[in-house]
């Protein structure tokens, strides 16, 4: 499935007394993109008579649509309060990257599962960090913001907040914006963006899809309280069974387990400087996919049933 986002701005206006939304014509000035209009994006969101919102971020609510063609949407609507920087940024970045793991349902996930999302994470990563011209910062790397097709692939969502650091660039000083528990303690406490800020995110997500920890309400105290537990563990100070989500039952590969926790308490440095870049964080990622994948082959040929597929959790 191809997930296509449709994007409109509303504002409030008062008339003879009654405050109405009106659309404002934010998108007319990219050139190519098709533009949708307010009875096409109301009838996408109303599909079946069913209104569904997927999530809220920091720019505004996001919708489940449909469109005619039967494609699934997902429709930004902006809040009223915020500027229009947010949504010009997002249609140009938008416009600009096309990749087959960058952008419903809530659901189950096998330990397999949540090896193929890090690594297509890891993936679409990488070609912001590496795009023609220069680093794209995401800026807004989170468990909530990585969708998942119906047949569970994972999609980077959540353009909004996204930076481009031109090629003689490897850091700007701006406006401190994100998700609490997920942001670059430099960028949180100098407003220093880099590349780097996204990888720390990234090992945030990675921490939380190996323990199973909660994804709502993850604020500094959790942040922290997740982040010392898994360096005591990749320290040997604690087993590596203190860091495993228990509703695996153990049906884990412990190498690969340990494996991705190393580069994720590597990720999760306080500094910048101590952080692997994202080119040896997908490598570590592949060849953990890749080792699942051989395993699963071996149960295959062996007719066994894959233990795999009976340990789950959910994420979203």
């Amino acid at each position: 499935m191809m997930l296509a986002i449709a994007l409109i701005k509303y504002v409030t206006k008062k008339t003879n007394g009654e405050h109405k939304r009106v659309q404002t014509k934010e998108i007319t000035t990219w050139s190519g993109l098709y533009r949708f209009s307010k009875a096409e994006i109301e009838n996408a969101i109303n599909f079946g008579n069913e209104r569904k919102c997927l999530g809220r971020g920091s720019a505004g609510q996001v919708y489940k649509g449909v469109l005619p063609s039967g494609q699934a949407v997902a429709i930004k609507q902006i809040y009223r309060t915020n500027t229009s920087d947010s949504f010009k940024r997002e249609v140009d970045g938008l416009s600009r990257v096309r990749h087959p793991n960058l952008v419903w349902k809530d659901t189950i996930l096998t330990w397999e599962k949540r090896i193929k999302i890090l690594r297509d994470c890891a993936l679409a990563l990488r070609y912001l960090h590496r795009h023609i011209d220069g680093c794209i910062v995401h800026r807004d790397i989170k468990l909530t913001n990585i969708l998942l097709t119906e047949k569970l692939e994972p999609k980077l969502s959540d353009f909004g907040l996204a930076r481009l650091l031109n090629m003689e660039e490897s850091k700007v000083f701006t406006d401190v914006r994100g998700t609490i528990g997920y942001m670059d303690p430099e960028y949180l406490t100098n407003a220093k963006l880099t590349c780097a800020s996204d990888v720390y995110s990234f090992g945030i997500v990675a921490l939380q899809l190996l323990s199973g920890q909660k994804v709502i309400e993850l604020d500094l105290d959790a942040r922290d309280q997740l982040t010392r537990k898994a360096k005591d563990v990749s320290m040997g100070k604690r087993p590596l069974t203190d860091f495993v989500d228990p509703r695996l039952n153990g049906n884990i590969n412990s190498v690969d387990f340990e494996s991705i926790l190393q580069i994720a308490v590597l990720c999760v440095a306080k500094s910048s400087k101590g952080r692997p870049s994202i080119d040896v964080v997908f490598d570590e990622m592949e060849k953990s996919w890749k080792n699942t994948q051989t395993e699963a082959q071996k149960f295959k040929s062996t007719g066994m049933i894959n233990s795999f597929d009976n340990s789950v959790i959910q994420i979203i």
